[in-house]
């Protein structure tokens, strides 16, 4: 064998690790049933926003809205309704982290659970102190970073685009979900 090729062997594959740190923590199905343990069962509602629903989306919240269809289902313990699932991706530094969100009936924030996170570091957004800090909130809560959710020290762009999401989904909520 070549000397030269014998060496770029290592660093091939060390590299070719490296990318590949995805780390599915959560199915949809265990985050519905993490978020709403009463529910007896989750129906899809399948959305795609109009162009004036993703224009008012992104005046609400501040926040692009990049892709016309979103995730949900209506979540349903016997005939109550609980709430709504949701589940959404926002980048993380470099690549995606796919995470959901429970709301109440009425759209305060249930819950939030990182189910993948796709990159080598910034995966303690999945701290549940730190995801805490979200429960109780609606599209008029403050939340912005650092003054009213904390960021966390080596997921600062993860810790923030989680935080750009629930506005957006909250925003979401409002222009679409909501019933009143």
């Amino acid at each position: 064998m070549d000397n030269r090729l014998f060496w770029l062997v290592p660093v091939v594959l060390v590299g070719s690790a490296s990318a590949c740190a995805a780390t599915e923590y959560l199915t949809v199905v265990q985050s519905q049933k993490l978020c709403f343990p009463l529910a007896t069962r989750f129906v899809p509602v399948p959305v795609t926003l109009s162009k004036e629903q993703r224009i008012q989306i992104e005046k609400k919240s501040g926040v692009a809205v990049r892709s016309s269809d979103q995730k949900v289902w209506e979540t349903y313990a016997k005939d109550t309704f609980l709430g709504w699932f949701i589940v959404d991706d926002v980048i993380g530094k470099h690549d995606w982290i796919t995470w959901s969100l429970a709301l109440t009936e009425d759209g305060h924030v249930k819950q939030i659970e990182i189910m993948t996170y796709r990159e080598n570091y910034g995966s303690e957004v999945r701290n549940p102190k730190w995801r805490a800090q979200f429960s109780g909130k609606t599209s008029v809560s403050p939340m912005v970073a650092e003054k009213d959710i904390k960021t966390i020290s080596g997921a600062t762009l993860s810790s923030r685009h989680v935080i750009e999401g629930v506005r957006r989904l909250l925003a979401f909520y409002d222009v679409v979900l909501s019933k009143s």
